[in-house]
């Protein structure tokens, strides 16, 4: 299994996508960092992917080479700045969080960026980003999703499921950001026709 977690503040929590070959096997939301190592310990997937930088910029930088290099080759990214602007500004607390949850997991982990994930399955945004996201999950192999889904549930799917890529050899590299490899919707193991599981009215 792989684990996908999109990242928020310390009191909005964590979002969390766990995934296998086939099918969504569990989605969570508001979970706090010891709950998301309690779940990893628990299901031992075999990449983490969180959608959070992993370090800050060089010292007196206000972003990361791997930032500049996925804007130019992807999509567009919000930029992290180095150590003594992140701790002095409440806006990036999240990124904090993310860095502390990378301290605590023992397992593989990889940083990932959601908007990269979708963009390279589906070509660049059309519209809103929740219909463009919506409309793209819709459209993915993955059984039990949910009827309805937040932004935070979908970006939390789309890191599992580049978690799985990874694991299958189909992502890049774009210095530490992990993006998949090609333009194409993720596939389960044989080409079938997708059954959803029931969802919220």
């Amino acid at each position: 299994m792989w684990l996908g977690v999109d990242v928020g503040g310390r009191r909005k929590g964590f979002d969390v996508a766990l995934v296998d070959d086939r099918r969504l096997v569990d989605l969570r939301g508001r979970l706090d960092r010891d709950a998301v190592v309690a779940l990893v310990e628990a299901t031992r997937p075999g990449v983490v992917a969180i959608d959070s930088p992993q370090t800050c910029a060089p010292d007196g930088q206000k972003t990361r080479e791997c930032e500049l290099l996925l804007n130019r080759a992807v999509c567009g990214i919000r930029w992290t700045p180095d150590a003594r602007s992140l701790h002095g500004s409440d806006y990036y607390a999240w990124i904090v969080e993310g860095r502390d949850l990378y301290e605590a997991l023992d397992v593989e982990t990889i940083e990932v960026f959601p908007t990269a994930s979708w963009t390279r399955w589906f070509g660049p945004r059309q519209g809103t980003r929740a219909a463009w996201t919506t409309a793209g999950l819709k459209r993915l192999d993955l059984d039990g999703v949910p009827a309805r889904t937040n932004q935070d549930q979908r970006d939390a799917i789309a890191a599992a499921l580049t978690a799985r890529e990874h694991s299958q050899g189909l992502t890049e590299r774009f210095g530490e950001i992990v993006v998949p490899r090609a333009r194409a919707a993720p596939r389960g193991p044989t080409a079938r026709r997708r059954t959803r599981a029931p969802g919220p009215a």
